[in-house]
């Protein structure tokens, strides 16, 4: 961390110096702090079939507005889900210029289509995601155990990643009770569904050699067997997410499901535990799994947790809930970049392009005020609908301005026209 002026040429970033080259054009940030910018690797933009939830022009302001310069969409919840490449060509058919960032694209693995994976990689997938409980969507079925393996040798061949949200079904339970506790929602999805299910991914990761990457980790139990395929060599990694950071189960209200997630936000111990993880490298990044839905699919009239849409809306919230909470930690702007950037930029191979600020990387940046305070309002926010746990909060870390290629793409909540984000294939 220190002054430097960066030097861009072409939309890359030509050199890192003490002082600007003389009689060039300079932007000067002042004490501002300029980081690359941010790449989220677990996005659900929606679109097509489910735009009226969020769909790319929304999604990528919010990103923008964030400081995220690169997302990736996740293969649900749109209709038709990229499953196929007929599907993969509908998506980036729908999503053609209307991207103020960059976007790539994730393939899914579901039931009887593996056949369909190396077609999706040959049209520029970076990998693929399933799920090992019902996903939420009919579109989207989960994979049973001999899928699974299926899937993760052929991934092996091909040397693709494969994304798990990582629940084993055996270990959800009927849920029992009040359904606007969120303790009956919590007890629904116990940590040890969630823990038995990475045990058995660090297993399948040893007998195939597939990458494996375990999406939002909300149990902390989940981490020591991820720590010991990580020293062991294996192609494990792990993410985590803001609302597991930031929350506590004890503060949820009833009846507040605009917290509800799955794996669900569990209590204070597992969260500072979760720190711990990310503090020693077992958990690398945290993505914001931007998972919203239309209002009424959060059952906001009844506050039934159990029929209430699991996703949370925070594209344009992580960096400043991120370095909100971690700055009560005295972690620095370096360990930041790591989790928000660097780390999410090498899980789909981008770690020459992105998530840097060096010679020959892409000239992205994030110009941000890390001592400045807001609250979170919904006229502030830019994804397409504004209903997000963070409402009413106080978070450190206002962005300024957001650069894509050199180019300012955001600056203090106005926005660059035409969208000028390229796909990432």
């Amino acid at each position: 961390m220190r002054p430097a002026a960066v030097v861009v040429a072409g939309g890359v970033i030509e050199s890192v110096a003490e002082k600007a080259p003389p009689r060039v054009p300079v932007v000067d940030v002042g004490e501002s702090v300029v980081m690359p910018g941010l790449v989220d690797t677990h996005v659900h933009v929606n679109e097509p079939g489910r735009t009226e939830w969020e769909g790319f022009e929304t999604a990528t302001r919010a990103a923008a507005a964030g400081g995220v310069t690169a997302i990736f969409d996740m293969p649900l919840n749109s209709v038709p889900a990229t499953t196929s490449a007929e599907a993969l060509r509908a998506k980036m058919a729908a999503a053609r210029g209307k991207c103020f960032v960059d976007v790539g694209f994730w393939g899914g693995v579901v039931p009887g289509n593996v056949g369909e994976l190396v077609a999706m990689k040959d049209l520029g997938v970076r990998g693929f995601k399933c799920f090992l409980v019902p996903s939420g969507v009919a579109e989207f079925d989960h994979v049973g155990g001999r899928e699974l393996t299926q899937a993760l040798r052929e991934i092996a061949r091909i040397g693709a990643v494969l994304l798990v949200h990582a629940e084993d079904p055996s270990g959800i339970r009927p849920a029992a009770g009040d359904f606007r506790d969120y303790a009956t929602y919590l007890a629904s999805r116990p940590a040890r569904a969630e823990d038995d299910a990475v045990a058995l991914l660090a297993r399948l990761c040893r007998e195939t050699g597939a990458r494996i990457h375990v999406v939002h980790v909300s149990s902390a139990g989940a981490i020591p067997p991820i720590a010991r395929a990580r020293a062991e060599g294996l192609p494990l990694s792990a993410e985590t997410c803001p609302h597991y950071l930031f929350f506590a189960a004890e503060e949820i209200p009833d009846g507040a499901t605009e917290f509800k997630c799955a794996p669900p936000i569990r209590d204070r111990a597992n969260r500072e535990r979760l720190w711990a993880g990310l503090e020693s490298g077992a958990v690398e990044m945290v993505v914001s799994d931007h998972s919203p839905s239309p209002p009424a699919g959060k059952s906001r009239e009844t506050g039934d947790f159990l029929s209430a849409w699991g996703g949370i809306s925070s594209l344009q919230l992580r960096l400043p809930a991120v370095w909100t909470a971690a700055r009560q930690r005295g972690h620095s702007f370096e360990r930041l970049t790591e989790w928000l950037s660097a780390a999410p930029a090498r899980l789909p191979g981008l770690e020459r392009t992105k998530g840097a600020i060096a010679p020959g990387r892409d000239a992205d940046f994030v110009v941000w005020n890390p001592d400045q305070t807001f609250e979170v309002t919904p006229s502030m926010l830019h994804h397409r609908h504004k209903l997000s746990p963070y409402l009413g909060r106080t978070l450190a870390g206002v962005v300024e301005s957001t650069y894509l290629g050199g180019e300012k793409i955001f600056e203090r909540g106005r926005f660059v026209e035409p969208p000028r984000g390229k796909f990432l294939l």
